[in-house]
């Protein structure tokens, strides 16, 4: 059962086409669209693509881009759409959030696929707490102990949004192409080091929080487009995984929902008293 997996961010839609709903599946064709150019999807890439038996996407940039892919997937009249909104546990996870929808889908999604990517990786050892940063837009910093629970996370702005506060609040700033140093001697250098340690020093607070809180060090988790810059000035050694989102999205395909499970409960006791 070939499945479609589909990543909506702030600027790109990501897609891939794997041979089944599974994490340990095979990826058979992938992609990506700035969200200017989704309505090209099903007369460009998606024309040739085999038709998919089933979908999950992910959205973060709202309903207006979800109407928009489901029109492009009228190439494929029998496959449904269906987006990820978060719950109160799946796959293994339990969202510890005040109110569990409110969650950021693309956050949920990761979270699951970084607790599994650590399931994985322990087989046979004691299970550890993960620390997950997705670095892009904007920067996520999430926080899950050993057991599945979903601690909480932290928001701050990507490397951008820093920066274009800073020139638009600050006489004679202007966005700039510096290099990261330790001790910066002009302002170019001052502004992207001043970024990228400020979105270090972050990460590090939440990996004291994670090893005071669980008594063991978190193993950490890095993923987002802008990951690969951040990678470099992390005191805690990360795993960059690229594709983390998908993996997630696998991870809740093989695995229904509670909701999806209680309605199937619903139709079998239907089922039994119209027996």
């Amino acid at each position: 059962m070939s499945f479609l997996a589909v990543d909506i961010g702030n600027t790109r839609l990501k897609w891939a086409l794997y041979d089944r709903p599974a994490p340990q599946a095979v990826m058979l064709a992938h992609g990506a669209e700035f969200l200017e150019n989704i309505d090209k999807l099903a007369d460009g890439p998606w024309k040739a693509l085999p038709v998919p038996q089933r979908m999950l996407g992910c959205v973060v940039a709202g309903d207006a881009l979800k109407r928009r892919v489901e029109e492009q997937m009228e190439i494929w009249p029998q496959l449904e759409a269906s987006w990820v909104v978060p719950s109160a546990q799946q796959a293994g996870v339990t969202n510890g959030y005040d109110l569990p929808t409110r969650l950021g889908a693309d956050r949920w999604v990761a979270i699951i696929g970084a607790y599994r990517r650590m399931l994985h990786h322990c087989q046979g050892r004691p299970l550890r707490p993960v620390l997950l940063v997705m670095v892009g837009t904007a920067v996520t910093i999430e926080a899950i102990d050993p057991a599945g629970l979903f601690l909480g996370g932290m928001i701050l702005p990507g490397h951008g949004i820093m920066l274009r506060a800073l020139e638009s609040g600050t006489a004679g700033l202007h966005v700039p192409t510096g290099n990261v140093t330790e001790f910066p001697t002009n302002t170019s250098d001052a502004l992207t080091s001043g970024g990228t340690f400020a979105i270090a020093g972050a990460v590090q607070r939440m990996v004291r929080h994670v090893q005071k809180r669980c008594g063991l060090p978190p193993m950490c988790i890095m993923t987002g487009g802008a990951g690969w810059k951040m990678a470099p000035y992390m005191e805690t050694p990360f795993e960059l995984v690229e594709s983390l989102i998908f993996e997630g999205l696998l991870c809740m395909a093989e695995q229904p929902d509670a909701r999806t499970v209680a309605h199937q409960h619903l139709l079998a006791q239907q089922a039994q008293q119209q027996q």
